[in-house]
């Protein structure tokens, strides 16, 4: 593996510029890194609100959501053992989990983490097949089906066309409805 150049050119900005173009296997340590902090969150969210949720109407969401829990804990291994085996360290913080006592909020909440989870994912695999990483890419197409999963869930469950999620998907962090933090 001695000359793959775009190992020697690590790309500065995070979501930015060309998918996947110009990525070292340090940056994608980070960027691996990041991933698993969201995938903690969901799990702490998903733990969270399937316990939370309140109401009739929301108990087979409930039930669905502990469901979730159980595959972002899945994602979060998969992801730390492809850290580990770049080199890297996982990480141990969880991004912020945000919480609400309202059953739509939370959920929101969860469609908007899901979204931002999908973006990433996606160019989290064309920067691993730049780094010649395919296998790495592939395992990351396996998690990003179960997020997709998700999204289509959540946004059912709030009442969304899961073709309003596509939409969703293809913004950019920070624009949308204007709720994101």
């Amino acid at each position: 593996m001695a000359k793959n150049p775009a190992m020697e050119s690590p790309m500065t900005g995070s979501s930015s510029g060309q998918p996947g173009a110009g990525v070292s296997r340090e940056h994608l340590i980070e960027l691996l890194n990041e991933d698993l902090a969201r995938e903690y969150q969901a799990i702490i969210a998903y733990v969270v609100y399937s316990q939370t949720l309140k109401g009739a109407a929301y108990m087979n969401i409930a039930k669905e959501l502990e469901i979730h829990a159980t595959e972002e804990l899945q994602h979060a291994l998969l992801i730390s053992k492809q850290i580990d085996y770049l080199g890297g360290s996982p990480t141990v913080q969880a991004k912020q989990v945000r919480t609400s006592e309202d059953n739509e909020e939370m959920l929101s909440f969860d469609l908007q983490n899901e979204n931002e989870t999908v973006r990433n994912y996606r160019e989290r695999v064309r920067q691993c097949e730049t780094l010649g990483e395919f296998a790495m890419a592939e395992t990351i197409r396996k998690i990003l089906v179960q997020e997709q999963e998700h999204q289509i869930d959540l946004a059912t469950a709030l009442g969304k066309s899961p073709s309003d999620v596509a939409d969703i998907q293809a913004k950019p962090s920070g624009s949308g409805n204007g709720s994101d933090k």
